[in-house]
């Protein structure tokens, strides 16, 4: 039987081209940047899970923070659910009043000549302001039509979580970001989940709870009485509490229900909203909050006394 020719002497079958580079021989994906193609400029403050530096861009100058993922007991636990969550959520999300999630950028740093495990930064763009350092400047009052803008851009921004399925679950001024010209987006991801349950419809409420979360979410001073009375069937009606918390804050210029504790919260809610009934928060003697409670009060509602002209 004859055999296949061999090809040239001494010559080797060509090696396929990487995957990694095109018939030009150039990069198909663009990796991460390195930290070191930023400038850190100045530190913003600290996010739900990790520090947040303002800083810029070498190469196009644009202006961004960077949010730092702290990983907490690395070695053991590898990288932060909470930080996957968060990263996960805002890449299926774009929308002019959620903040972007542009990239991320690693830091990579060697021991010993081995180069360890690194850390992580989420990078958005940079916004000038936030909303409760705006309402905490003695200088800053927010006309009537101002207060109108920025609640018509978070309740478009919240209708656009909520029909994507998403929870924020820690709506709150801190987390409402401006820029100079006036766009506000809401951030801070840290917290928010995905939910299973039909998405609200006008008119219904946030609907019925799909399954049980933690009730261990949104800052005390804009936390909804369901969940400071243990409640974990909760739905999208949670963020839209905080949305009212953050509504009237714009008036008052400072957090409206401001507990020192989860029962002094309540109780601050109820002397506004009127104590807790049947009709009013319908099922709330059955939530494990309320063991030991005949009634909350008598309080009697006085929101639109307070809130009215």
């Amino acid at each position: 039987m004859k055999r296949d020719s061999p090809g040239p002497s001494g010559s080797e079958p060509p090696r396929k081209r990487p995957l990694t580079v095109d018939a030009n021989g150039k990069p198909r994906f663009k990796g991460c940047d390195g930290i070191k193609a930023y400038d850190i400029m100045c530190k913003l403050g600290e996010g739900t899970f990790g520090e947040v530096h303002k800083a810029r861009h070498k190469a196009s100058g644009a202006m961004v923070a960077l949010k730092k993922i702290l990983m907490h007991n690395a070695k053991e636990e590898g990288f932060p659910i909470t930080a996957l969550r968060e990263i996960k959520i805002l890449k299926m999300l774009s929308h002019k009043n959620i903040i972007r999630l542009m990239e991320m950028a690693v830091e990579r740093k060697k021991e010993r000549g081995v180069i360890g495990r690194g850390t992580l930064y989420m990078v958005t763009p940079y916004m000038d302001h936030d909303l409760a350092g705006l309402l905490e400047n003695p200088d800053v009052t927010f006309t009537e039509p101002q207060i109108k803008c920025y609640m018509l851009q978070l309740l478009d921004g919240t209708k656009y979580l909520h029909e994507n399925k998403v929870l924020h679950r820690d709506m709150k001024a801190a987390n409402l970001l401006i820029d100079n010209r006036g766009i506000l987006q809401i951030a801070d991801f840290g917290l928010a989940r995905k939910f299973e349950e039909e998405i609200p419809v006008a008119g219904g409420g946030g609907g019925k709870p799909g399954r049980d979360y933690t009730n261990c979410v949104v800052t005390r001073w804009y936390r909804p009485p369901e969940l400071l009375l243990g409640e974990r069937a909760y739905t999208s009606a949670i963020d839209l509490w905080g949305v009212g918390c953050v509504f009237a804050e714009m008036y008052k210029g400072k957090p409206i229900l401001q507990g020192n504790s989860d029962m002094d919260q309540l109780m601050r809610i109820f002397q506004l909203c009127g104590s807790p009934n049947d009709k009013n928060m319908p099922g709330f003697d059955k939530l494990p909050g309320c063991d030991g409670f005949r009634q909350f009060g008598p309080y009697h509602r006085t929101l639109e006394g307070q809130y009215s002209e």
